[in-house]
């Protein structure tokens, strides 16, 4: 990230609600938010904002999920971090998650302090 910019972040999630309590969580950032309502969305908002700083990847959304997003944004960006969450914490989810090319991994209901403290390890606040 740039030096006196805001951080910019895509969230990657088709249900609204979900949606608002992410954003809200992250206003304290100041970061500009992109919403995709799915994997399509979310890899055609990277292609047209290629300084993305992180992508917070629902893996279960409807046209292409996050498990198939991700694999084609890393390509196209390895080093932009993806974070997957996920409503379906499985245990073998996480492990596809990142097998996929996630760097980290978030089970619903995301705490806002688990969301805060994952969004920090990527970005430098």
């Amino acid at each position: 990230m740039s030096e006196n910019t805001f951080p910019k972040i895509l969230i990657a999630e088709d249900v609204e609600s979900n949606f608002l309590y992410i954003k809200a969580v992250l206003s304290k950032l100041n970061a500009t938010i992109f919403w995709a309502k799915n994997g399509l969305e979310a890899v055609e908002i990277c292609n047209a904002e290629p300084t993305m700083d992180l992508v917070l990847m629902d893996l279960q959304m409807p046209e292409m999920n996050g498990y198939e997003a991700t694999r084609i944004l890393k390509k196209k960006y390895p080093k932009l971090p993806v974070v997957a969450q996920t409503a379906f914490a499985m245990s073998d989810d996480r492990e596809k998650a990142m097998d996929s090319g996630c760097d980290d991994y978030l089970a619903k209901p995301i705490k806002s302090k688990d969301l805060l403290f994952v969004v920090g390890k990527f970005l430098t606040l």
